[in-house]
Formats: structure tokens, sequence, C-alpha cells
């Protein structure tokens, strides 16, 4: 991502081969990231007649998408920047951070990445139907929406402070860490209600494959909305235009 706010559209980098790159390690970290976090509610399925059904569980879920996105943005952060997620491309693309047209490569390889990875769980767990997301009894869409922009808010606030920030300094290290955890945590608090989503590459490609749309809107529209709103403050609010005062602490004063 572009270290210093700009916005464009990018059709220098149509064909450039680092695009290339950037864009098929979108496509590999989104797959790795969504088998891995689809195929553990699957796995579950397996186990347990009703999935999710216990305190154990979930955390089971969170800690397979923790692990798998902290590896997902490891393996390509220094490639892609590894966004692995449309919703935090959206909010890259509002705060300058890369091009249109990047940013819809990004797109184009996250879903498909996303698809690929449902298709070869439906292979492997012999024909079961990837479960996706949906909204839990007694919550309606309203609440599901606000909930999945609270979470998503959170998610991008993170992304930012730790992967986009000129002033990050030494903690840009810890960065895959950090979004895996908050990610993991969020799911802990929101799964029981809908699944902990925040990310649409992350809903569409087990929607797609298992066919299960009943408010599939929200896992697009609350992500986007909560990235964009986290992208717009941080950049706006919290990186100065201006070169700050004072300087990062040292990595050994953290």
């Amino acid at each position: 991502m572009a270290t210093t706010r700009r916005y464009e559209f990018g059709m220098n980098e149509a064909s450039h081969p680092d695009s290339m790159r950037a864009t098929i390690a979108e496509f590999f970290s989104t797959c790795i990231f969504v088998f891995v976090g689809e195929g553990s509610v699957l796995a579950l399925n397996h186990i347990y007649k009703e999935p999710g059904s216990s305190a154990a569980e979930l955390v089971v879920v969170a800690v397979a998408h923790a692990f798998a996105l902290f590896a997902a943005i490891s393996i390509s952060a220094h490639v892609s920047g590894g966004h692995v997620n449309p919703a935090v491309t959206f909010g890259a693309l509002l705060g300058g951070r890369i091009s249109f047209l990047k940013a819809l490569y990004y797109w184009v390889a996250q879903i498909l990445g996303s698809i690929v990875a449902a298709l070869l769980l439906r292979l492997v767990t012999n024909n079961m139907r990837p479960e996706g997301f949906s909204l839990s009894s007694g919550v309606g869409a309203v609440h599901g929406l606000i909930l999945e922009i609270s979470l998503t808010f959170g998610l991008m606030y993170t992304v930012y402070a730790t992967a986009i920030d000129p002033k990050r300094g030494a903690i840009s290290t810890i960065a895959p860490l950090a979004i895996g955890l908050v990610v993991g945590a969020n799911i802990l608090a929101g799964g029981p209600f809908d699944g902990g989503c925040m990310n649409p590459a992350r809903a569409f490609g087990p929607a797609l494959v298992g066919w299960r749309w009943q408010y599939h809107w929200i896992f697009w529209v609350g992500p986007l909305l909560g990235a964009a709103l986290a992208a717009v403050l941080y950049e706006f609010v919290m990186i100065p235009i201006e070169p700050p005062h004072h300087q990062p602490l040292p990595a050994e004063d953290y």
C-alpha cells in the first residue's frame, strides 16, 4: 500500500508485474483463510449435530480464523499488503492507499479465492454444504447490520494502526498477529449473533457454493460501511498532514 495519501485510477499499474504478483497473492491468501475458516465450521458440523451451540465450539472457530488470517496476511503482506478482505481493500481505497484499478484486481482475486476454497471444501468433505453466515434466532436485519459495521470498524482501525499508519514504527512487525487476534476476538463477541463475518469474501464463496443467500447483503453492506468509517476517521483524523512534533518511541520502549 502507498506510504502517502494519493488518489488515482492506476492505469500505469494495469499490466505491471508487481500488480499481477499482488493479485495472485491476494487470491491464495484469501483462499487459505476461507478454506480454514469455513473448514473449521464444517468440521464441527461433522462432529456435532448442532455446531456452534457451545462456548467451546465458538472458541474453536474463533481461534481457527485468527490463526488462518495471521498466516494469510503474513504470506502476502510483502507482496500485496495482505488485505485478504474486500472491506479492507475498500477502506484502503477511500484512504488513498491503493489505486482504484489495483483495488479492483484485489476484489476479483479475493472473491475467486473464496469460491475456490468453498469448492475445495465441498470436494474434500464428501459434498458437505458450506454453512456461510446467517442471523441467529431473535437477531433482526438492522441488529445484524449494526453489529457487522461495529466489528469491521474495529478490524479496519487495527489494520490502519498497525499496518498503514506511517507513524506505526516497530509495531508493524506484529500487524498480522494483531489483525488476526482482533478478528478472533470479534468472532467471540459477534459469533453467537451473526457469525462475526467482517469480510464479504469470507461470506460470498460459501454462500455461492452452499447456496445460502438469506440476509447475505448484510455481510457486504455492514463490513464495507464499517471499514469505510474507520478508514476515513483514521486517515483524516489520526494521521497528521504535517510532520509530527514527536518521534515514535523506539522499539525497546514499547
